[in-house]
């Protein structure tokens, strides 16, 4: 049932229901039941078909709107990916083309000095342009469908990880689906496989385990590994571009993100509180 057919049904039983009623009084009910009678009686007929009819158009009505936002949410969702993907695209990406070309110019066997310097930014501009082309492919290929269960979609991204690495990761998953909008399922869900990536690439480990939970007004997610950790504050190292894009969508959401060496183990938790 469509949402047309809904609201023509709503507009045209309460006027059918008085149809019906008048006809069926004047013409077999008159000798037994008065006028004023009859005229109490209507309105009590109305209600009561309101009350078992309508309300349960007008729930069906709710979750016809309610699937509409969804569905309005993810297309604004896929809509900013894409821009982001072409801004990036257009930009940063030619930009790095361009800055590659120009280091490979300063290159000087015989100037020790402007080798390592050579060295350094080639290693740099190679790093950051590989970022910006996985980040790229990452925002043209469509996320998985919010649609689907929340925990079903967070097994599929550790499946991907445990192929590429070798790597088996613990799950502990308790977070209700429906606490989540479309939008932070999307961003959640980048920032699991984001800081699964950063475990991947740096930091060698052989224990992984995420631990989703609800908090009160919120969630709590907990990314740990026993890898080879880190010095100092990643989060401010000029060179963690993933870890600092985590971090600007968080803040940008409202969440609270943190990185902790605790016990020979590295701890990445993003957590919602409430407010």
């Amino acid at each position: 049932m469509n949402y047309k057919t809904i609201k023509i049904l709503i507009l045209v039983i309460p006027t059918l229901t008085i149809g019906v009623w008048e006809f069926v009084r004047h013409e077999y009910l008159l000798p037994y039941i008065s006028m004023e009678l009859g005229n109490w009686l209507a309105p009590m007929l109305v209600f009561l078909v309101s009350i078992t009819l309508l309300l349960k158009l007008f729930g069906k009505m709710e979750e016809l709107q309610k699937q509409l936002q969804q569905e309005q949410a993810a297309k604004a969702v896929l809509e900013e990916r894409e821009a982001m993907a072409q801004e990036l695209h257009d930009g940063i990406a030619q930009s790095l083309f361009l800055l590659s070309v120009k280091v490979d110019r300063m290159k000087n066997a015989d100037n020790t000095e402007n080798s390592a310097l050579y060295a350094s930014l080639r290693k740099t501009a190679q790093e950051i342009n590989e970022y910006v082309r996985q980040a790229i492919s990452s925002l043209r290929r469509p996320p998985r469908s919010p649609d689907l269960v929340w925990e079903s979609s967070v097994r599929h991204l550790i499946g991907q990880f445990e192929v590429e690495s070798g790597k088996t990761v613990e799950l502990d998953w308790s977070i209700p689906e429906e606490s989540l909008s479309t939008k932070e399922k999307v961003e959640l869900y980048s920032s699991i496989r984001e800081g699964l990536q950063n475990i991947r690439k740096h930091a060698d480990a052989d224990y992984v385990s995420i631990e989703g939970s609800a908090v009160p007004g919120g969630f709590r997610v907990l990314i740990t590994d026993d890898g080879r950790g880190f010095t100092g504050q990643p989060l401010d190292q000029p060179d963690r571009f993933g870890l600092k894009i985590m971090r600007e969508r968080a803040e940008r959401l409202g969440w609270q993100m943190q990185l902790a060496r605790k016990r020979d183990r590295t701890i990445l938790s993003i957590e919602k509180k409430r407010g």
